[in-house]
């Protein structure tokens, strides 16, 4: 709680550890190496990451606190993460999901994720 307010303190942004360009390309490259379109990258993305990225784990969004399930996948082949809280649950894109800090094991692949959903910039 912040002293005087009784209020707790707002969630700030996540200092991810740093991916180097060349880095982030191996990874997206792993993750689609035997895809044939954007749908079956996408695909390749979310089975690396059901693999690799280590759930439950807790976050924070608009400062409420959350436990990030699982992964899925929208009819448009977006990623998401399955939010629950109280019982109720929201799917979240992933390109928007802010990362608690430490961030979770395996939280590169949406890094990748992240990187080539915006074209590789």
């Amino acid at each position: 709680m912040r002293p005087g307010t009784g209020r707790k303190p707002k969630h700030s942004p996540t200092k991810l550890p740093r991916l180097s360009k060349g880095r982030l390309e191996e990874l997206v490259e792993e993750a689609i190496v035997d895809a044939y379109n954007e749908s079956e990258q996408a695909v390749g993305f979310l089975t690396i990451m059901e693999d690799n990225l280590k759930v439950p784990f807790d976050t924070y969004v608009l400062g409420v606190s959350v436990t990030v399930e699982k992964m899925d996948m929208t009819n448009d082949d977006q990623i998401v993460a399955v939010c629950a809280r109280a019982g109720q649950k929201q799917e979240i894109s992933i390109t928007s999901l802010p990362l608690p800090s430490p961030p979770p094991e395996g939280w590169e692949w949406i890094a990748a994720y992240r990187y080539w959903r915006r074209g590789f910039e």
